[in-house]
């Protein structure tokens, strides 16, 4: 039945021609939007919902987290709050837990994860294998996430673990390891970092996914300056994902290329990294999505809004440019901005992806940071129970 989403006080389409429209409509269709614009030139359609002048945005697009995974981190946590640094190898105590545990745990923690981020909000979800580090392992990480999460990211080069030679492990990933995931992700990503992956290493694993068919994305100038941008850029990556450490030649490498830059601001502060020059790549044309890198390590948060406020108060960004970030960037980082399976966005044709604030404007997501702001959720044209003020 098509729903007519009205008493738009402000709409965030993200749609070139459409724009920002007040007093506004939307009509779902099923899984898609059939219409948006000015409310008083609404169609009809078999269910009316008025939203009393509240804020309608896409649902977030959340283009970064890792969620198959077990156990807990919260003694590194409080060690790194008491001044210790924050190191990479703090994976392998994921890695332990998460090869221990069953198949029903880490399903039932996915789950748990991806609801709490949907009754957030975020509406189209991205994640990575990464804490299995052997065949086994990895391949099953890969099949839990594909039966609960939009794409699936296959993160073999996450670590190489300890007592295994570096390039025995890196040929293990882009071999065995690659062919035993390949059918249930779409994407293929590395760490690349000064005491991970190093150029020629990460080289050699997305070369070899890309022979596969597989999309690419790097994690990237996290730890310090490093290769990762260049080498998204020079292989035609979809995103470079932290982007924390930036030089001039790496803004320009971007600017001049399709890759997104995807922040991840949550990571920052929980490592108590600098934050990423938002307000540099923004000036210097490069497309932006922002992420919620949700982990047990280093960013244990699914809240998008909470990286929205961060952009804004700390980072320099406009709320609308911060929002668009989290929405459209997002979607554009995964390749889903345009065509039938667009996300993002909030034009006819585009998947029914509808996030409902409970305030007048986006302005309020930085205005009233902390505050839990989402009213109501539709995904793919479905309501969604549990949000945190519920209008059913």
């Amino acid at each position: 039945m098509s729903v007519l989403i009205t008493g738009i006080g402000e709409l965030t389409t993200n749609d070139d021609e459409l724009g920002v429209l007040t007093d506004a409509a939307v009509v779902l269709d099923g899984a898609r939007v059939a219409w948006a614009g000015p409310a008083r030139h609404a169609p009809a359609a078999g269910e009316r919902i008025d939203v009393d002048g509240r804020a309608v945005l896409p649902g977030w697009v959340d283009s970064h987290t890792h969620l198959v995974f077990a156990g807990d981190r919260t003694a590194e946590f409080t060690a790194r709050m008491a001044g210790e640094p924050y190191r990479a190898g703090g994976i392998a105590v994921t890695v332990a837990a998460t090869r221990a545990a069953s198949d029903a745990t880490l399903a039932a923690a996915l789950r748990q994860h991806v609801a709490e981020a949907l009754a957030q909000g975020t509406t189209y979800l991205e994640t990575k294998t990464g804490y299995g580090l052997t065949v086994p392992d990895e391949a099953r990480a890969a099949k839990l996430a594909a039966a609960q999460v939009d794409e699936v990211t296959f993160l073999g080069a996450h670590l190489v673990p300890p007592g295994v030679p570096a390039d025995d492990y890196v040929d293990l990933v882009r071999g065995p390891m690659l062919d035993a995931v390949a059918p249930h992700v779409r994407w293929a990503d590395v760490f690349c970092e000064t005491g991970v992956f190093d150029a020629d290493q990460s080289r050699a694993v997305l070369t070899a996914a890309a022979r596969r068919g597989l999309g690419l994305r790097v994690h990237g100038n996290q730890l310090g300056p490093g290769p990762g941008v260049a080498l998204a850029v020079e292989l035609g990556a979809a995103s470079v994902d932290h982007c924390t450490y930036l030089s001039g030649t790496d803004l320009d490498a971007l600017a001049g290329s399709d890759t997104v830059a995807t922040l991840l601001p949550a990571c920052d502060l929980s490592t108590r990294q600098p934050l990423p020059p938002a307000r540099a790549l923004l000036d210097a044309g490069v497309t932006v999505a922002l992420a919620t890198n949700c982990n047990p390590g280093s960013s244990y948060t699914s809240s998008m809004a909470f990286c929205v406020a961060t952009a804004v108060l700390q980072m320099r960004m406009s709320v609308a440019e911060a929002v668009r970030a989290a929405t459209w960037g997002g979607a554009r980082a995964l390749r889903r901005d345009v065509g039938p399976d667009a996300v993002g966005v909030l034009r006819p044709g585009a998947r029914a992806d509808v996030h409902v604030l409970n305030a007048p404007s986006i302005t309020h997501l930085a205005y009233r940071p902390g505050v839990p702001l989402t009213w109501a959720v539709w995904r793919a044209g479905a309501r969604v129970r549990g949000t945190t003020h519920s209008i059913w």
